[in-house]
């Protein structure tokens, strides 16, 4: 399982649409090979046919597709936007923090799902994401 690893985080990410912030976080996924370059698509597409359902908490999106549609191993990216951007959730918007989720198979899946849940049920932790600049800087709430 690959969880928020130093190759699959990125900070100050410029980013003006939901669909490139997703990509962005996809291709950190693809670009390291833990997803086919066609499941970023697939996320996007979701997000488009589905809506803001993945904005599950205060400035914290996290896009996923089917394991079908391409996850070669279990894996969570993140990237912080430089600037938050709205992703059509009112409650929760803007979206500051990005989670692209790869899971293979419902077990794996639930399992990195828990992972980050526990991650995120700190606000102590999500605000130290939040306000991040370096892998550095969170590397202690990660491993």
């Amino acid at each position: 399982m690959k969880f928020i690893e130093e190759n699959i985080t990125a900070f100050n990410v410029q980013a003006t649409t939901p669909e490139k912030a997703i990509r962005i976080a996809g291709n950190l996924l693809a670009d390291n090979g833990y997803v086919e370059k066609r499941y970023v698509e697939a996320m996007v597409e979701s997000f488009e046919k589905n809506g803001p359902y993945i904005v599950i908490a205060p400035q914290i999106a996290m896009p996923h597709a089917r394991p079908e549609d391409g996850v070669l191993e279990a894996c969570i990216s993140m990237i912080k936007l430089e600037t938050p951007i709205p992703f059509g959730s009112t409650p929760n918007d803007p979206v500051k923090l990005v989670f692209a989720l790869g899971a293979s198979d419902s077990e794996e899946h639930l399992k990195v799902l828990k992972k980050l849940m526990n991650l995120l049920g700190n606000k102590e932790a999500v605000e130290q994401l939040k306000a991040a600049t370096s892998y550095e800087s969170i590397r202690g709430l990660i491993e």
